[in-house]
């Protein structure tokens, strides 16, 4: 099996654009950060930047101040399970460092035709594909510069894109919360 390239290098190498599809309701619930916010440290969000998760949005803030566009869709189930929760709380720091991000319940893509897993999509021409197990951890990725693949990818993201809410206005359901007004 070919070695994938990760993220941050395909990123780095991007011209232009940066797309990426997130279609699960959780991801490493092992991870240490969503640990640590199970615990409480997410009740208050920090607006420190020197505690911000590093070096991913370091990449992020490099490769969109040289005007690389970075766009990311989250596909979310309501109400929202505690890891998307963790997710929205943390994710001023991604639009801080340049990304753009949108959500869109799950119930508003019913009609979207969308590949099988998650994916970003780098200068419209290479996709890397990520692959997980049932309990959200990573398994492996691939890359693919298949025309089909790449047509689904992108055409599911614009549809997705257009459809989703920008993360300024959004408000997740939680559990015992009325459906807000959108």
């Amino acid at each position: 099996m070919a070695v994938v390239p990760s993220i941050q290098e395909l990123l780095r190498s991007c011209d232009h654009s940066a797309i990426h599809l997130e279609m699960r309701d959780g991801y490493d619930r092992d991870d240490p950060m969503f640990l640590a916010w199970q615990q409480g440290s997410g009740d208050d969000p920090n607006h420190d930047r020197s505690t911000w998760w590093r070096p991913w949005l370091d990449v992020v803030a490099d490769v969109a101040g040289r005007g690389v566009r970075i766009q990311r869709a989250r596909i979310i189930s309501e109400p929202v399970s505690e890891y998307i929760r963790f997710e929205y709380d943390g994710t001023f720091t991604n639009v801080a460092a340049g990304e753009e991000i949108r959500w869109l319940p799950r119930r508003e893509a019913t009609d979207i035709a969308l590949p099988g897993n998650d994916f970003w999509v780098f200068d419209e021409d290479r996709v890397r594909i990520g692959h997980f197990d049932g309990d959200g951890k990573s398994t492996e990725h691939e890359m693919t510069d298949d025309p089909a693949v790449l047509k689904l990818c992108l055409s599911a993201f614009e549809a997705v894109w257009n459809r989703a809410i920008p993360h300024e206005r959004f408000q997740p359901r939680v559990k015992g919360s009325a459906l807000p007004g959108r």
